[in-house]
């Protein structure tokens, strides 16, 4: 006969102490909403009955609300990290009880991105998604708006002012960031590149502009290589690294300003020794967080996941249930900055 799960289950399942649990399960106070809510959470996935403790009652309480997000590149460990994340925010919310659907665009292409989107609308009463910046886009970001159905814009603010609200880094002061970075590290005359994975990547394109700005400003010796688009796709940047290192026999640095930084490494890997080019990369996943170790990259610019996605859930239920007047200013999160030593 399978054991019945106990206090301390709960605890371990939802990352609090014992004394949390029992203060949320009766009523007694000292426990917020979030953590509330972490804790509910836990006791239905381990099985615990909820019936007639002080969580089940407010649980019967909050509103039930479906959410859609549409991300892309569904391969790629950031992209997997975002939707666990979301999950995570989307279980915890104290707010109501909350369905997320999560959805991945097949290609880049707009009306791909377009297609899921107004698919997720169809059972979400707000939106959240990664896109381009094309005009289909933000016509319907437009439509879902004046139907009731908030599209907000996650990394890159493809809807602009049709948009619920921007969730991201501020994308000049990212590409600063590491231009800045680049020209401390080198301090001589060579060459550089940048990566952006297109020119609909608005967001990149800032990332870019304020990566070449910073080296004027702070390294003018440096020279720019051109431009390389990478699609966010690691053979292409793979390819197109091993392309730049046999044309360009002074390449010092790389700056991957979007997706495809698997690929860069992969490149200097197999071709230079460590430290040899400065590589600067966004988002920390295994294979950042090993060329970092490895000294093969010399910084790790990431977006702070679960911290986004907890706020983006809360605007979101706000937003579908008017619950309270959800603003629609950009929310701007400040960069995680890691380096070797800082691992």
């Amino acid at each position: 006969m399978p054991r019945r799960p106990t206090i301390r289950d709960i605890a371990e399942a939802a990352g609090v102490g014992a004394a949390t649990v029992d203060r949320a399960l009766n009523g007694r106070g000292n426990v917020s909403p979030r953590t509330a809510a972490a804790i509910a959470d836990a006791a239905r996935r381990i099985g615990y009955p909820l019936a007639g403790s002080a969580l089940g009652e407010a649980a019967q309480e909050r509103p039930v609300v479906t959410l859609g997000f549409v991300l892309h590149k569904s391969g790629q460990a950031f992209y997997g990290d975002f939707a666990r994340e979301i999950e995570r925010a989307s279980a915890a919310c104290p707010a109501a009880a909350v369905t997320a659907d999560i959805r991945f665009s097949p290609s880049q292409a707009p009306e791909d991105f377009a297609a899921e989107i107004a698919r997720a609308s169809e059972s979400g009463a707000a939106v959240a998604a990664t896109a381009i910046n094309h005009p289909t886009l933000t016509r319907l970001a437009e439509r879902l708006r004046d139907e009731g159905r908030p599209v907000f814009a996650l990394l890159n603010d493809f809807a602009g002012r049709a948009g619920a609200g921007y969730f991201g880094l501020d994308n000049m002061k990212a590409g600063r960031i590491a231009g800045w970075t680049m020209a401390t590290a080198l301090q001589r005359s060579c060459r550089v590149a940048v990566f952006v994975g297109g020119s609909r990547w608005h967001g990149q394109a800032l990332r870019e502009t304020g990566f070449r700005s910073a080296l004027r400003e702070h390294a003018p010796q440096i020279e720019m290589a051109d431009t390389v688009v990478n699609l966010e796709t690691r053979q292409v940047t793979y390819e197109a690294t091993l392309g730049l290192l046999q044309r360009h026999g002074d390449l010092a640095g790389l700056y991957v300003a979007g997706g495809g930084m698997e690929g860069a490494i992969t490149a200097l890997r197999e071709t230079r020794p460590k430290g040899k080019v400065a590589l600067i990369v966004n988002e920390l996943t295994r294979e950042s967080r090993a060329a970092l170790a490895d000294c093969y990259a010399l910084m790790v610019i990431a977006t702070p996941l679960a911290e986004l996605c907890r706020k983006l859930v809360d605007r979101m239920v706000s937003a579908a249930t008017g619950s309270s007047e959800a603003p629609s200013d950009p929310a701007i999160f400040e960069p995680r900055l890691y380096l070797p030593e800082s691992l």
